[in-house]
């Protein structure tokens, strides 16, 4: 497959939970350019977030995939993450926080 057309992609948005969870999974057939991350603190307390690229069939794995290491968030603040990652079909991003009030929004680029 070539991956001939890329096309602007919100990858999501949401909540960030205290265990794991996907905020993304790569469709078939298909390559994922991440381009940027924010994490917006909507609480009155600093909130430690930890993001994932997770390898097609692999698992979360904090010495081997970490993308975003246990970053505090500041209280009413936003962290960014800027730069370029390619996802591959099945590949995911998922996410983890010490708290509940933040949220995760990630962009880029699906290629077909």
């Amino acid at each position: 497959m070539n991956y001939q057309t890329a096309v602007p992609a919100d990858l999501g948005q949401m909540g960030i939970p205290t265990s794991v969870a996907i905020l993304y999974t790569v469709p078939l057939a298909t390559r994922t350019f991440l381009k940027d991350i924010d994490i917006a603190n909507n609480t009155g307390a600093d909130i430690r977030v930890t993001v994932y690229k997770v390898p097609p069939g692999g698992t979360v794995d904090p010495l081997g995939n970490v993308l975003i290491p246990n970053m505090t968030v500041p209280t009413y603040g936003v962290l960014q993450w800027e730069g370029v990652q390619i996802l591959l079909p099945g590949g995911r991003i998922e996410v983890v926080a010490s708290a509940i009030g933040c949220t995760i929004s990630a962009s880029g680029a699906e290629a077909t």
